[in-house]
């Protein structure tokens, strides 16, 4: 008996203890998340690979040092920053700690004084610091440059200034100017206008041959592209901010692509086409330095063509020539071999993305990959083999392979998750960055067979961190509906994932948050780490509300039928999906079906605007920033590419267009949006809200004056951080609407 009673007492204490350990555990509060760096983890940056293929260089306290992949051991140092003092100066100059080395690594661009212009791009005063003589020097003295690119033989500094393109010779010291028409909001030499820098991704527009001689550069002609008008809150008066915009189904700018001369001073045309309103996303020298390839683009965007153009007299051939029913995404997924003779191309031809090798003159060799499955990054060709990533495992997760050139493939990373890796120059070793939904990015140094170096960083410390928090799994589920097929019929099982309140009891009701982005090829159910957006969930869920997300039809790394069934239809599977997941959730016994939510940003925000309207009998509540509200106020390049033209497909436009559905709304919703959004503009809320009125719908508005798409920042210097007030703002108007009676 007294054994049994001593049995009791300790189960009777360990169970106290255990309560009161868990009553101790920390909540996740906002702060945390957007002030302070209570959840942020270590990461492994500034690993540049240097020529010889077993070293990298790397920014320590301002000294550049070279270090061994294999033993990680210090080689040597090339330079301190303390030492960068301009002739005549006595004290260092102040330059950010980001650099560029020359190819044949004598030579560094450092910068400062940056200010943006678009998402990518800015301006800065750039400086060329000479190892060997260990001389700095300003690349100009006659204003900021853009997009400072030294020569492969290092002898010349190409860049822009005021829409033109120079050169400055770093032996003479002499600054020539190679363009001359280039005005602000007219023409542009040398990088790609807002539309073109938004959605092909790129800042830089031009590039050097590979013997130093050409530089071959985009111009674009702005004239005819309609401007838009942001004003600025700034001062007594308001600031008229003027860019060129073309909205869907409007002139674009006229692109002609040229090659410049180095040693005649000569400048050539290279002969595109006559039809103009078409696009070209990428240009690149192949290894003739003679020969310049470069993609063509129809506006519909589903006919690619490369063309390989004469540098000296501008004449072109096709090359290469893919059509495709639906849309064609361009990506930097195109490499030129060393032989001259051939190239490798990634298509979706066969339904999934692939390689596929190429001669020269457009013969097909060889599909390298093939299979039910997506290659969703290529990283590069050692002269054997192609290194890639896949989402051949599942589509949730990414795994690093190999594959020969005659298609026989390796796997060299498998772990569990997702896997990105960063390669040195001759891919002998790579350092693989994975992460899970569970655990932040560790990073591992392998060699090229897969074997495991040494470890990195592994952010041990931040999991020990995470143990004094009130945290909740991350679970996957997945679901199916009738409701969820492809066009031909096909039942489709969906991926989700659902995070639990930490306390979930089984026999009570829960609200429901749907977490939602929904954009064409775009996953939000990834096994991946997801700093922000999983802190603030975890947030949620110990205030007791289960947050959930799907990977909805029209999302990556599904095939081709998965992701381009929205086509036309921008929102309407979409819509559906995110209606359906809803009625799941309120069919599960531990959910009120009373309070079901939705938040989303840009996309996210049209979806959970859409949501809300036309899934009004099952989502009561949701949040909506910087959404897009009509796709004929978006910029063409995206939209037409999914949508066509307003003019050829206007009830793919106005049917899927939350303002014509406002007056479905019944629940409680919150409009956020910056008013200096250069990407969705403000009108977008504008236009919905005009709606809402007409229709006497009441609703949550906030609006931050001058913020762009991203929405963070303060507006004075020690003031609050913008995106800790959004937040706060989103907080208060879920926790009212689900969790108060």
């Amino acid at each position: 008996m007294n054994k049994i009673k001593s049995l009791l007492i300790t189960m009777f204490l360990l169970n106290a203890f255990c309560l009161l350990n868990a009553q101790e555990k920390k909540n996740f509060e906002l702060a945390d998340i957007y002030e302070r760096p209570t959840f942020s983890i270590k990461s492994v940056r500034g690993m540049n690979p240097m020529n010889d293929g077993n070293t990298y260089a790397t920014l320590e306290k301002g000294v550049l040092n070279i270090y061994n992949y294999k033993t990680g051991k210090k080689v040597k140092s090339l330079f301190n920053m303390r030492d960068l003092i301009l002739p005549g100066d006595s004290i260092a100059l102040p330059l950010y700690g980001t650099y560029t080395l020359s190819e044949d690594e004598t030579k560094v661009l450092f910068m400062n004084n940056m200010n943006p212009i678009y998402r990518h791009s800015y301006t800065a005063s750039f400086y060329v610091y000479d190892i060997n003589t260990k001389v700095l020097q300003p690349l100009s003295e006659n204003g900021d440059q853009r997009l400072a690119t030294f020569s492969p033989d290092a002898t010349k500094v190409a860049f822009m200034r005021d829409n033109n393109l120079f050169i400055k010779d770093l032996k003479t010291n002499e600054e020539i100017q190679f363009t001359h028409d280039g005005k602000w909001n007219y023409i542009i030499n040398g990088a790609p206008d807002w539309v073109y820098e938004e959605e092909f991704g790129f800042a830089q527009g031009f590039f050097w041959s590979p013997d130093s001689k050409k530089i071959a550069f985009y111009r674009f002609d702005e004239s005819n592209v309609k401007e838009f008008n942001m004003q600025m809150t700034e001062g007594l008066y308001m600031q008229d901010y003027k860019f060129k915009y073309p909205k869907a189904g409007e002139d674009n700018s006229i692109v002609e692509i040229f090659v410049y001369d180095v040693e005649s001073g000569k400048t050539t045309k290279m002969n595109t086409g006559e039809e103009t309103d078409i696009y070209f996303p990428r240009i690149k020298w192949t290894q003739n330095s003679n020969v310049l390839a470069i993609q063509r683009l129809n506006r519909h965007q589903n006919h690619l063509e490369i063309l390989t153009a004469d540098a000296t007299t501008g004449e072109t051939s096709v090359i290469y020539d893919e059509t495709n029913p639906y849309y064609i995404d361009i990506t930097d997924n195109w490499t030129f071999l060393a032989d001259g003779k051939r190239f490798l191309m990634t298509s979706e031809a066969d339904g999934f993305n692939h390689i596929y090798l190429y001669t020269m003159d457009g013969s097909l060799v060889k599909q390298l990959t093939s299979g039910n499955w997506e290659v969703t990054e290529v990283y590069g060709f050692d002269g054997k083999e192609v290194y890639f990533q896949a989402a051949k495992n599942s589509s949730i997760e990414r795994q690093i392979y190999a594959v020969n050139l005659k298609g026989t493939m390796r796997t060299l990373i498998n772990k569990v998750g997702t896997n990105n890796a960063r390669f040195s120059s001759n891919f002998k070793y790579l350092i693989n960055i994975n992460s899970s939904a569970e655990q932040p990015h560790q990073y591992v140094l392998f060699d090229n067979s897969g074997k495991q170096v040494r470890v990195l960083e592994d952010n041990k410390d931040f999991a020990e961190r995470m143990k004094d928090y009130n945290v909740a799994k991350k679970e996957f589920v997945t679901i199916t509906d009738p409701a969820f097929t492809l066009p031909d019929g096909t039942q489709l099982e969906m991926e989700t994932w659902r995070i639990l309140p930490p306390d979930f009891d089984p026999n009570k009701k829960y609200p429901v948050l749907i977490y939602v982005y929904g954009g064409p090829g775009h996953q939000t159910v990834m096994n991946s780490w997801n700093h922000s957006d999983y802190a603030w969930m975890q947030m949620l869920a110990q205030n007791g509300i289960i947050c959930v997300s799907i990977n909805n039809r029209g999302g990556g790394a599904r095939g081709e039928a998965f992701k381009k069934m929205t086509y036309q239809q921008l929102g309407k599977y979409e819509t559906e999906d995110m209606i359906t997941l809803a009625k799941y959730m309120a069919a599960q016994p531990y959910v009120n079906p009373d309070k079901i939510a939705i938040y989303g940003w840009s996309y996210g925000g049209f979806m959970a605007t859409s949501g809300i309207t036309k899934g009004a009998d099952y989502i009561s509540t949701a949040v909506a920033v910087a959404p897009v509200t009509n796709w004929r106020y978006y910029d063409n390049i995206y939209t037409e590419r999914f949508m066509r033209t307003p003019q050829e497909n206007p009830s793919g436009y106005d049917d899927n267009s939350p303002i014509n559905f406002v007056e479905k709304l019944k629940g409680n919703y919150l409009l956020c949006h910056g008013s200096g959004d250069d990407n969705v503009h403000f009108q977008n809320a504008m236009e919905l809200i005009k709606a809402l009125v007409s229709e006497g719908k009441q609703f949550d508005l906030m609006v931050y004056p001058n913020k762009n798409h991203s929405i963070y920042g303060t507006y004075e210097e020690g003031g609050v951080e913008v995106r800790m007030h959004l937040f706060e703002k989103i907080n208060n108007f879920l926790f009212e609407n689900l969790l108060e009676n």
